[in-house]
C-alpha cells in the first residue's frame, strides 16, 4: 500500500499527513546517530549524525519511506570522558528508543527498521526490539552497521580500522567535506597490531595511553584517515545504501514491488 506514497521526513508533516501514512501502513524508518560524539582532529563530532541522516535520504530515494527525525543520542561508553561527547547509560538510551518506538506503534506504526551508526548502541537496540516485538507483536528490524559496505571494503587500504578512519573520513569528505580537517588527521593504529585474535569480546575505552592495551588512541581516533578520498567515500555510501534497499525489499516485498 505505501508504494503509493512517495518519500517523506516526519519533521516535515502535519500531523494528519503522518496520520494518513501510518493508517495507509507505510515502512517507517528510524536513522540513529550521534549528533555530539568524538571522531579524532579531524572530523566533527556530528559525524554519526550525518551519516545516519544521509543513509535515510538515499534510501528514500529509491523505496518510499516514511522517515523519523534522526536520534542524535546514544550508548557510547568509549568516548565519553572528551569534550563534547554526549552519553547516555545503556538504560537510558533503551528507554530512550523504548519509548520513541512505542509512540510510533500505538500511532498505528507496523513496519518500522532502523539504520543505527554506532557500534556500541547495537546490543542495546537489540533488547529494545526483542522486549518490543514480545510486548507488541510489531517485530522492528535493525540494520547492522559491522555489516555494512562490504562491497566497498575492497578499495580501503589499511588493514586497522575502527573509528574515524579511512572509511569514515572518506564518507564524511563526500557528505560534508566542508566540515573535514584533514591536515589533522594522521595514522593511530593504537595498540591494536598487538591485540590477540580471538573470538572473546572485550571492552574499551579510547584514552592516549600507550600502556593501555586495547584502549589506547592518542587522537581519538583508529586507523589511517590520511588515506580517505571522495572516491571512496561515495563507493561505500553507495554500498550501504544498495545493502539496505535490498534489506528492506526482502523485509517488505508487499510494499516495495516494483
Amino acid at each position: 500500500m505505501s508504494k503509493s506514497l512517495d518519500s517523506a521526513w516526519i519533521e516535515d508533516l502535519t500531523w494528519p499527513e503522518v496520520g494518513d501514512r501510518l493508517a495507509a501502513k507505510q515502512v517507517v524508518l528510524v536513522p540513529i546517530g550521534a549528533m555530539a560524539k568524538e571522531h579524532g582532529p579531524h572530523l566533527p563530532m556530528k559525524t554519526d549524525w550525518l551519516l545516519a541522516g544521509e543513509l535515510a535520504r538515499r534510501v528514500a530515494d529509491v523505496l518510499p519511506l516514511l522517515i523519523a527525525p534522526v536520534i542524535p543520542f546514544g550508548y557510547y561508553p568509549a568516548f565519553r570522558h572528551y569534550p563534547g561527547s554526549q552519553h547516555l547509560r545503556p538504560e537510558t538510551f533503551a528507554a530512550l528508543v523504548t519509548d520513541l518506538l512505542s509512540g510510533l506503534i500505538e500511532q498505528g506504526a507496523s513496519r518500522i527498521a532502523l539504520i543505527n551508526t554506532g557500534i556500541p548502541t547495537q546490543a542495546v537496540l537489540h533488547t529494545v526490539v526483542r522486549e518490543l516485538y514480545q510486548t507488541t507483536g510489531v517485530r522492528v528490524a535493525v540494520a547492522d552497521i559491522a555489516r555494512m559496505g562490504a562491497a566497498a571494503a575492497h578499495l580501503m587500504e589499511h588493514d586497522v580500522d575502527g573509528h574515524a578512519d579511512e572509511e569514515e573520513t572518506s564518507m564524511i569528505l563526500s557528505i560534508a567535506p566542508e566540515l573535514v580537517r584533514l591536515g589533522r588527521a594522521r595514522r593511530d593504529d593504537g595498540n591494536m597490531r598487538e591485540a590477540p585474535d580471538t573470538v572473546f569480546f572485550r571492552p574499551q575505552i579510547f584514552r592516549d595511553d600507550p600502556d593501555g592495551d586495547i584502549d589506547h588512541s592518542e587522537t581519538g581516533a583508529r586507523g589511517d584517515p590520511t588515506l580517505a578520498t571522495v572516491e571512496k567515500g561515495e563507493a561505500a555510501l553507495q554500498a550501504m545504501t544498495n545493502e539496505l534497499v535490498d534489506g528492506l525489499r526482502a523485509l517488505y516485498p508487499r510494499e516495495f514491488t516494483t
